[in-house]
C-alpha cells in the first residue's frame, strides 16, 4: 500500500493521515533515501494534485492504477529558467480545437522513466499576471512528442530515477486540464507545501539512520584502551545530533497536525523542511567524523546518508527559499 498512501480508500488507496504518511517516509529513509524519495515524490507530488484538483474521471484513470503500483506518477514544475522562480515557466499550452498542444522542457523529474503520467505546468495566458497565466495538465508519458530523456547521474539518491522531459507538439484532450485554467501556479505552490513535510520526514530518517550507525560504532570502536563513546568530545557530538533530530521531529509533527486539522500549514512545513534538511547535513557530517576513515568509505552507509541528505536542502525549495517563505509569513501585514 505504500504507493497509495495518500489516495482515498474508495480509489483503492490507504487514505493515510499526514502524520502516518510522514512516518512511513521517515522509516524508509532510515535505510535508503532513494526509496523514501521514490515513495514521497509519487505520493506528495504525483498523486496529491489529482486528489486535490482532479475530476472524477482523472482520479479514476490515474489514481487507482497508481495506488496498485502499476506505474508511478510524476510532477513537472522546474525548468532551466524556472526553479526557485516557479512563476518563470516557459512551457506553453495552446488551445487547438478540442485539444491542448504543449511545447517546452522540464527538469529534475523524479520517477520520470516509471511514470504513467506527469502533472505539469504550462503557460496558457501569456499576458495575465503570474498567478493567473499558468495552468496544470495531466499528460500521459506515452503521448506522442513527449520524450523522457537520459537519467541524471547524481551525487546522491542515485537509485531514485530523475530525468528531464521534452515536449514537442504534445497534443492532449481538453480533459487533461487539471482544475481550472490559470490556476496551475497556486495549485503547485499548495502541492509543494505538502511535499515539504515529506522531504522533512526523509531528511529526519536519513539523520536517524546515520546517528544509529555512528552510535553503534562508537560503542564498539576501541581507542586508547576504551570505547570512543566514553570520550567527552564524542559524547558532545551525539548530544548535539540527538537534540537537532528531536527538534526536527517536533517541527514535522506540528506541520502534520496543522495539515490534518485543515489549518494553514505552509510556514510550519517550510520550518520543518528547513530544519530537518539542515539537521540531516549536520548529523551525517558528524556521523562520518565519528567513524573516521571508515566513514569515508562504503564499508558503512554513512557516506551514502551524507550524499543523500544534500538533496533535501535543494529539492522542493532550497533552504534559501524556505527562509523566504518563513520570513514573508512572519512579516506580512495581518
Amino acid at each position: 500500500g505504500l504507493l497509495g498512501l495518500l489516495v482515498p480508500e474508495e480509489l483503492g488507496g490507504v487514505g493515510a493521515d499526514p502524520l502516518s504518511y510522514a512516518l512511513v517516509v521517515e522509516e524508509l529513509a532510515k535505510v535508503c533515501g532513494s526509496h523514501a524519495l521514490t515513495v514521497a515524490a509519487h505520493n506528495s507530488l504525483g498523486c496529491w494534485p489529482l486528489i486535490a484538483y482532479g475530476t472524477p474521471e482523472q482520479r479514476e484513470r490515474w489514481l487507482r492504477p497508481a495506488a496498485r503500483g502499476e506505474f508511478l506518477l510524476s510532477f513537472g514544475l522546474t525548468e532551466a529558467g524556472a526553479g526557485s522562480d516557479a512563476g518563470g515557466t516557459r512551457t506553453t499550452a495552446v488551445r487547438d480545437g478540442g485539444d491542448w498542444v504543449l511545447n517546452g522542457t522540464k527538469m529534475w523529474i523524479t520517477n520520470a522513466h516509471y511514470a504513467g503520467a506527469v502533472t505539469l505546468t504550462a503557460v496558457t495566458e501569456p499576458a495575465a499576471p503570474v498567478g493567473e497565466r499558468i495552468s496544470a495538465f495531466v499528460v500521459p508519458t506515452d503521448a506522442p512528442g513527449l520524450t523522457v530523456e537520459k537519467k541524471e547521474d547524481k551525487l546522491g539518491v542515485r537509485a531514485s530515477d530523475t530525468a528531464p522531459l521534452t515536449l514537442v507538439d504534445v497534443r492532449v484532450p481538453a480533459g487533461s486540464l487539471l482544475g481550472e485554467a490559470g490556476r496551475g501556479f497556486p495549485y503547485f505552490l499548495k502541492t509543494l507545501d505538502g511535499g515539504r513535510i515529506s522531504i522533512g520526514a526523509m531528511a529526519l530518517g536519513l539523520a536517524e539512520g546515520a546517528f544509529a550507525t555512528a552510535r553503534d560504532y562508537a560503542r564498539t570502536r576501541q581507542q586508547f584502551g576504551r570505547a570512543i563513546a566514553s570520550f567527552q568530545a564524542v559524547q558532545f557530538m551525539f548530544a548535539d545530533m540527538a537534540t537537532r533530530i528531536e527538534a526536527s521531529r517536533l517541527l514535522i509533527h506540528e506541520a502534520c497536525r496543522l495539515k490534518a486539522a485543515g489549518e494553514p500549514f505552509g510556514r510550519a512545513a517550510a520550518m520543518a523542511k528547513l530544519h530537518a534538511s539542515e539537521t540531516a547535513m549536520f548529523v551525517t557530517d558528524r556521523a562520518i567524523q565519528v567513524l573516521g576513515g571508515y566513514g569515508f568509505t562504503r564499508d558503512y552507509p554513512v557516506e551514502r546518508f551524507y550524499r543523500d541528505a544534500k538533496l533535501c536542502t535543494i529539492g522542493e525549495g532550497t533552504s534559501e527559499i524556505q527562509r523566504l517563505v518563513i520570513a514573508r509569513s512572519l512579516l506580512q501585514d495581518d
